[in-house]
Formats: C-alpha cells, structure tokens, sequence
C-alpha cells in the first residue's frame, strides 16, 4: 500500500523516506534538537538541504517524566510557529494527540496528522478523517504507547485498523511506538519490537519507525541522548531492512546517508 502526504510516496515499494524533528518543546528528552519559533524556517530549509522528505512538528514533549504542558500553550506553540512557516512549502505533518490543537492547525497548510494516540480520541478522530489528510498513528489502547509486549502490538494496530476504518481514514501510516511511553514497558520489550518489526508487514500499511535517540539505544551502549547517533543509525539500519518505509528523526543528514546506502546494498 501505497500513502502520499503531498507529492512524497510512502510504501508501495518506494524510497525510504525521511521525517525531520521540528521540536518547539525545550522540555524535549534531546534537549539541542529544541529550535525557538523564531527559528523555525531557518532549521526547516537545513532539514530539507539534508535530505527531509517530510517535517514533522512537535511542541509537546511526551517522555515520562516531562513537565506538564496545557493544551492552550501547546496550541499557541504550534500556532506560532505554523504562522512563521506560513507558505513556504514545506511537506508539514503535525505532532499532537489534541483535538484543539489539531483543529487550529489545520487552517494553515498542513500535509498530514501524526497522532501518537492512536486514533483513540473520537473527536480527533471525526477531525482527521474530515480533513481529508494521511493519518499517523501509534500503538495505543487507551494511552499513548501503551501496548507492553510484542502480542500488545499486534492487538494495538488492529485497534488502529479499526477506529481508521469506522471514520473512513483510508490513507493510514502505522508507528508500532517503540519508546518507554509508559512505566509497565520494558527496555527489552523495545528490542523485541526491533527483532520482530518484520512482522508489522502484514497489515498492508506503510510502517513509521520512530527510534531516533530514544532510551533502549542509551541503554545498550551507555550514552545520553547527544551522544547516541551512531546507535540510532545502527537501529535505523535493521529496520529498514525489516520493512520501514518512512524514519523519524534528529539527525536528517546521517540519516539520509544510512537510506541511500540501504538501497544501494538491498534493493
């Protein structure tokens, strides 16, 4: 199956494609990946020189243990920062799990929705589908990646499969949710998810893989979040051999480099 969020391709035997951070948040877990506002467009034209197919934008940081942020700031962040990027062209995908949020943003030129709730919001969900746009969505029973194990995984995309279907959201993009997203999970669950990513093929969606410096890389080579690139390249790697077709990450430019030698070596 085959996506398009504007003019890029996404499965259906395409080209790996890359997903750049925006992140507006400074509660973000990789703090120099934080661009302020006023630097959205400057950082959105580096993205793109190295290589982004797509930008996503974040305001709201969603590790465990970030300080709480209200819905009103997250939506003028991403108000403000819409305003700044406002006819440039760029390839904008969104980043939030609100409802509001999403609403407001949908007045500026937004090419898709990236919902890491899963669908599992149905005014969200009834917004999405009434826009028209490609959806992303995230392993979620009730919360954000709350799926445990491997089995938890598979049940969470049907989940996903299901609520796309109720609200007729036809062109859906699956993110299995690697990362600590809640206490229960574990380190090992996360490589697990790696090993057996293969196996997320069988739903017939474009799978997102969002790996980039998370916490299960950190763990396993003993670094900080600035320090865990050539980890997350190394993950990236696997995955895209085990069927991702689209990446989200920090690192645009290396990680644009690890697709194209990818393609030369697999395909």
């Amino acid at each position: 199956m085959e996506v398009r969020i504007k003019n890029v391709c996404v499965g259906g035997g395409s080209s790996p494609k890359i997903m750049g951070v925006l992140n507006i948040s400074p509660e973000s877990f990789f703090s120099d990946s934080f661009i302020p506002c006023d630097q959205v467009v400057t950082r959105v034209e580096e993205m793109i020189r190295e290589g982004a197919d797509v930008i996503d934008l974040g305001a709201r940081s969603t590790a465990l243990n970030a300080p709480p942020l209200t819905v009103a700031d997250e939506r003028e962040r991403v108000l403000t920062a819409m305003k700044e990027l406002d006819g440039y062209g760029a390839v904008l995908s969104l980043d939030t799990m609100y409802p509001e949020v999403l609403d407001a943003a949908l007045h500026y030129d937004l090419a898709a929705i990236n919902d890491i709730n899963g669908l599992g919001n149905p005014e969200y969900a009834q917004l999405a589908a009434d826009s028209g746009l490609p959806v992303i969505a995230m392993a979620a029973h009730k919360l954000p990646g709350d799926p445990l194990d491997m089995t938890g995984t598979h049940a969470a995309m049907q989940e996903i499969l299901d609520r796309a279907g109720k609200y007729g959201i036809c062109d859906l993009i699956l993110d299995p949710g690697v990362g600590k997203w809640v206490s229960g999970r574990s380190l090992a669950a996360d490589w697990d998810l790696c090993r057996q990513f293969s196996e997320l093929k069988q739903y017939d969606c474009p799978l997102l893989a969002a790996v980039s410096r998370k916490t299960f890389i950190g763990d396993c080579i003993g670094k900080p979040a600035h320090e865990r690139l050539y980890g997350t390249l190394g993950v990236l790697f696997y995955l895209l051999e085990n069927g991702a077709d689209i990446v989200r990450v920090h690192d645009v430019g290396a990680s644009r480099d690890v697709a194209r030698v990818f393609e030369q070596l697999c395909r």
